[in-house]
């Protein structure tokens, strides 16, 4: 296992403990991850105690289809964008038993970038039920395996920030 594979690891024990503590569940909705949270998160023994589900929705219309993103706001911001990714946070928990949620959706590479979103811009929105999610956009560096890496490892740091509160 690579040191970067462990750190994703560590940081998914971390969230699994402090979601057991309070007797929540997560739920993830990916799109430029692919699945990738939720297999770290599964990836531990005992992960249904607090992992509920995933939603990979690589593409617009699984967004609208699974988790609820109006058209409007993938039209105005796109794919890529904190208005989507807190649409996303939201249709995560509305669709699941989760008390928490995180969304990620983001431009890894090669190809795709622009002067507004260039390579590396990911957005992340988490969800607590019963608050409006909060959202972030992020840039990292590396080829696309880093910067899906460096997203789920910073996704997972969302979740347990917010379960510090």
């Amino acid at each position: 296992m690579s040191p970067d594979d462990k750190s994703l690891q560590a940081e998914a024990q971390e969230v699994a403990e402090r979601l057991c503590r309070r007797g929540w569940l997560l739920a993830a909705a990916e799109s430029c991850t692919g699945g990738w949270l939720a297999k770290v998160c599964t990836d531990l023994p005992g992960s249904s105690a607090w992992f509920e589900r995933g939603f990979v929705t690589y593409t617009n219309q699984s967004k609208q289809e699974m988790l609820g993103v109006r058209a409007e706001t993938l039209a105005a911001h796109g794919a890529v964008s904190e208005a989507t990714v807190t649409e996303m946070a939201a249709g995560a928990l509305h669709n699941s038993r989760a008390q928490i949620s995180v969304a990620i959706s983001g431009i890894a590479g090669p190809g795709g970038g622009s002067a507004e979103k260039p390579l590396g811009t990911v957005c992340f929105a988490w969800g607590i039920e019963g608050e409006a999610p909060q959202s972030e956009r992020c840039r990292f560096d590396g080829d696309r395996e880093q910067v899906r890496r460096q997203a789920v490892l910073h996704a997972l740091q969302g979740v347990a920030r917010r379960l510090d509160d």
